[in-house]
């Protein structure tokens, strides 16, 4: 050879595994026409790799001139089926492999190493027998990743996954083929079905595929074609997915483990001239464009959906189940679903996936110059899909809140609704909408100009344009645990409203949730004296859990239930706000339960979801309806 096997072996096959040497070798048989395949796999024990020894041999054509020198000549192939370069992965796991072969008249032997140059000894073949045996010696690598690799039922799996496309034609040729893997060992590990042990695979016992073809939109000729066995075992779910380039199958993952029903053994190869030739150097993978790609997942999604709807019946109605859930978990993705994947793809690549389709849909009418009368329609619907999205997010913080127990503390109810020590400006960044969970009070919560969570009340002064106030003791506690401040009027200042809020800790006992009340005049007297001149209207919320024994506190201090389904309770607070002079003012304070304010919220958001859904409805109702008028 021209070149160093070694480095060409580290170009061509930089990301491989052992099973690639049977792999490698299996093919080079089948191209001599061998009808009997022994592999045979010696080792001390697992923890000594340096003992592997793989004999492989088979009852092949052999090493006759021809082939002799197609094997001395890398890139050397006769289709493009073929790569030529096969061989080269031998070298990446092994320092030396010694070839004995016998064919017709001649016994040629020789050494295939790093220093291979072409140099065999030729004898003649006096045992007239006709085998080739290639002994695989020095394993290179310092362990060995996976006792897989060497266990003989494994492997033989493997071997007919990969080369089922090609395993299948021979079949339907009646063409003989028997492959045998065997395993010894000094040291056994029964854990991992390590022990002394065959297997063998014989081409007949494959089953019988049946065939599904369907055109190549993309292609004037060419069609898809999809082989394929369904099988109800009763056992754990088994599955082939992959579509067939070079006489190999390259998996490509479609139906999921996890959303699929057991008890089923399946078979899907799809075919089409257009994959030969695009396989990579360690035939597991296929190098087409990402939109080829695309176009070929779509496509055998769909063929494998109608075999399945056909072979198994009943499994139409619990996809149509796990359909409307998706559309109900996912309503701002309505329309980008893929119908055909539900029930086969895990639901997690599904939404991914309709997410992807979601966004580029989103950046055409974003680049687009004009919008046409569909292209403004779809406008319309994206906008009740953003904002759907944004609903859901809500749904989510709801159901968190809701979650919480009289374990969590109180900071993470706090940062839940307004993250702690943080800001929030109406001219902020957007990405605010989905931090400031202010809405959860109530949605009026959202115009505002400021939102000052766990803050001096020096700092709202700060941002309503006063100075000073009137403090009774240096140790209280100045820190409301959320300020709202909306402007009178957008363009001024002027004068501005005021939501102060406090919450409480879930479970406290009665002492510590009566302290709400005495919180909210503490922030009252500090802040009332501006009212009305500078702070028009201003209300104090206190937020805990309800017992008997604190409604009834909340009674006897004077406060009223409000009309509403759930814990609401108020009060009209005499605030002193000058100790001298015992000047007072009232304060609004409004004590309502954790339970009612989460109500609430869900309902206004369940509103919010139910109009938002129709909409998009309606709008996908239109769209398709001018689409198939257009035609």
């Amino acid at each position: 050879m021209l070149i160093k096997n070694s480095r060409a072996a580290e170009y061509f096959f930089p990301n491989t595994s052992l099973e690639y040497v049977y792999f490698e070798s299996i093919a080079n048989s089948l191209d001599a026409n061998a009808t009997e395949i022994d592999i045979v796999i010696d080792i001390e024990s697992y923890s000594k790799p340096d003992t592997l020894n793989i004999t492989i041999s088979d009852n092949g054509d052999g090493f006759n001139d021809k082939n002799f020198e197609k094997f001395c000549h890398v890139l050397d192939a006769d289709d493009k089926q073929h790569k030529g370069i096969g061989r080269l992965v031998f070298i990446n796991y092994f320092e030396k492999i010694k070839i004995d072969s016998f064919y017709i008249d001649n016994h040629r032997t020789f050494i295939f190493n790093d220093e291979f140059d072409k140099e065999s000894i030729k004898n003649k073949n006096d045992l007239k027998k006709q085998s080739t045996v290639l002994k695989f010696l020095g394993y290179k690598k310092g362990s060995i990743k996976t006792y897989d690799y060497l266990v003989p039922a494994t492997i033989k799996t493997r071997i007919i996954e990969h080369f089922l496309p090609r395993l299948y034609d021979m079949k339907l040729k009646n063409r003989p083929l028997q492959i045998k893997v065997s395993l010894t060992t000094r040291e056994n590990n029964g854990a991992q079905s390590f022990t002394n042990s065959s297997e063998i695979f014989n081409v007949k016992d494959l089953p019988i595929l049946k065939e599904k073809t369907i055109r190549d939109t993309t292609s004037l000729f060419d069609k898809f074609k999809l082989m394929y066995s369904v099988e109800h075992v009763y056992t754990e779910q088994k599955a082939i997915t992959a579509i067939c380039a070079d006489s190999r199958t390259i998996h490509m993952d479609i139906i999921s483990n996890k959303d699929f029903p057991n008890g089923y053994k399946m078979v899907f190869i799809l075919y089409s001239d257009s994959f030969n030739g695009k396989t990579n150097n360690t035939r597991d993978g296929i190098m087409l464009d990402e939109s080829s790609l695309r176009n070929v997942r779509s496509v055998f999604i769909k063929l494998v959906s109608e075999v399945i709807r056909e072979e198994i019946p009943e499994i139409a109605g619990r996809n149509e189940q796990v359909k409307q859930k998706l559309q109900t978990n996912y309503p701002h993705l309505q329309g980008f679903i893929d119908d055909e994947a539900v029930g086969l793809v895990d639901k997690d690549n599904i939404i991914n996936d309709a997410q992807s389709k979601y966004f580029n849909a989103q950046k055409e009418l974003l680049e687009a110059t004009e919008l046409s009368d569909v292209q403004y329609l779809k406008s319309l619907e994206f906008s009740s899909r953003v904002l759907t999205e944004y609903v859901l997010y809500r749904e989510k913080i709801i159901t968190k809140l809701k979650g919480m127990t009289v374990k969590s503390d109180e900071k993470e109810i706090h940062n839940l609704i307004v993250p702690k020590n943080k800001n929030y400006y109406s001219n902020g960044d957007i990405s605010d909408i989905y931090q400031n969970n202010a809405w959860v009070l109530d949605d009026k919560y959202m115009t505002y100009s400021v939102v000052l969570s766990d803050k001096q009340i020096e700092e709202i002064y700060s941002v309503i344009g006063v100075e000073g106030s009137h403090q009774y003791s240096e140790t209280e506690n100045g820190k409301p645990d959320v300020t709202i401040i909306f402007s009178d009027n957008p363009t001024s200042t002027n004068k501005v409203d005021v939501v102060i809020v406090e919450f409480k800790k879930l479970g406290l006992k009665i002492a510590k949730k009566e302290e709400l009340v005495s919180q909210l005049k503490q922030r009252a007297r500090r802040l009332i004296e501006y009212y009305p001149d500078k702070i028009q209207r201003i209300w104090f919320y206190g937020i805990a859990d309800f017992d008997e024994e604190f409604r009834i506190s909340l009674i006897e201090e004077g406060f009223v239930r409000l009309f509403s389904h759930g814990e609401i309770l108020s009060k009209r607070q005499p605030i002193v706000i000058n100790p001298v002079t015992e000047e007072t003012r009232f304060a609004d304070l409004f004590i309502l339960s954790y339970k009612t304010m989460l109500e609430d919220a869900e309902s206004r958001n369940t509103t919010f979801l139910r109009i938002l859904k129709e909409s998009i409805k309606k709008s996908i109702e239109i769209l398709n309806k001018d689409s198939s008028n257009a035609f």
